[in-house]
């Protein structure tokens, strides 16, 4: 698998190049960059800005590996069965739906390319990860919060995808949040059609606050273990296709947003409930973000794991 991690690392790089200078023209500034080695082996670098339009955003690239694969939530807990935590919402009040049995989910998900290894696939194996991790803090309370984040783990003799990217507005707009939603499926559609349906519920399963029953924002796209699609089963190469096209429509999804509310008026009081609702993105991201546990279990470095915090928040 070390031609298709050459690949992937290559296309992960480009894509937080193309990134950082779009939202840098948007902002009128740039992103600092800073490089990070790990102990262990591997490292990253984090590329922050600090500017007019965006009060705080980071996008960044890591590639680490190391002899032990770390203990991270469980496979139930991230496909949403039995659970009503952030990581799924099997019957929950947000998300009400009928109760589907493990087998029924495991063999619907296998279908579309989704397989989860099993524990003893990974306990104790080397592992490898490389991905894009991105999160945009616009200082606009009408602008919405973005994150993103496109990955790759190799562990032992198994390899994965997963990522995904979801919306989380302060004030709502029913047509940004449509727009965000078609973009995505516009997206994922060449690869199946199942393929948005799944990953659009697994973001409402998975970004869900469950002390807070209530969903972080208005969702977008999750997967994980993506090995195939419905299309090629089983193909780790059509996997990272639909990476791709995630990776690749970020900005179609996002940046027209930007534009169209980048100059709405606002108030100190619309500040202020901003800050406030800044405070249940903090909530998810130090409880439930599993992407946060394994940088922290991995020994990544903290200050990127904590770039997706805001710079200002209240309760």
């Amino acid at each position: 698998m070390s031609e298709l991690r050459e690949e992937v690392e290559s296309y992960f790089r480009g894509l937080r190049d193309r990134i950082c200078t779009r939202l840098g023209e948007l902002d009128g500034g740039a992103f600092v960059r800073t490089s990070w080695e790990r102990e262990g082996g591997g490292g990253g670098e984090m590329s922050e800005i600090r500017g007019a339009l965006f009060e705080k955003g980071g996008c960044n690239f890591s590639a680490v590996r190391g002899g032990r694969y770390p203990s991270v939530p469980s496979v139930a807990s991230a496909q949403g069965e039995g659970s009503t935590g952030a990581h799924g919402a099997g019957a929950d009040v947000a998300n009400p739906r009928p109760a589907r049995s493990a087998e029924d989910r495991a063999r619907d998900d296998a279908a579309l390319g989704i397989l989860p290894p099993r524990p003893e696939e990974l306990a104790g194996k080397e592992f490898f990860a490389t991905g894009v991790s991105l999160v945009i803090h616009p200082r606009n309370p009408f602008v919405p919060v973005v994150h993103m984040n496109v990955r790759y783990l190799e562990v032992g003799g198994l390899g994965w995808f997963g990522g995904g990217t979801d919306l989380t507005p302060c004030r709502p707009f029913a047509e940004d949040t449509a727009h965000f939603h078609a973009t995505c499926e516009k997206a994922l559609a060449p690869h199946g059609a199942a393929l948005y349906p799944r990953c659009s519920q697994w973001a409402k399963d998975y970004f869900f606050i469950a002390h807070r029953k209530s969903e972080r924002g208005v969702g977008g796209i999750f997967f994980d273990y993506l090995r195939g699609t419905p299309l090629h089963s089983n193909d780790l190469r059509a996997a990272f296709s639909v990476v791709q096209s995630v990776g690749d429509s970020f900005l179609d999804a996002y940046a027209p947003l930007v534009e169209k509310r980048r100059d709405t008026p606002y108030t100190e009081a619309e500040r202020q409930e901003q800050l406030r609702w800044r405070g249940r993105y903090v909530e998810f991201n130090l409880v439930y973000d599993r992407g946060t546990i394994f940088g922290l279990k991995t020994g990544g470095n903290v200050e990127a794991i904590f770039m997706s915090l805001p710079p200002l928040v209240s309760w």
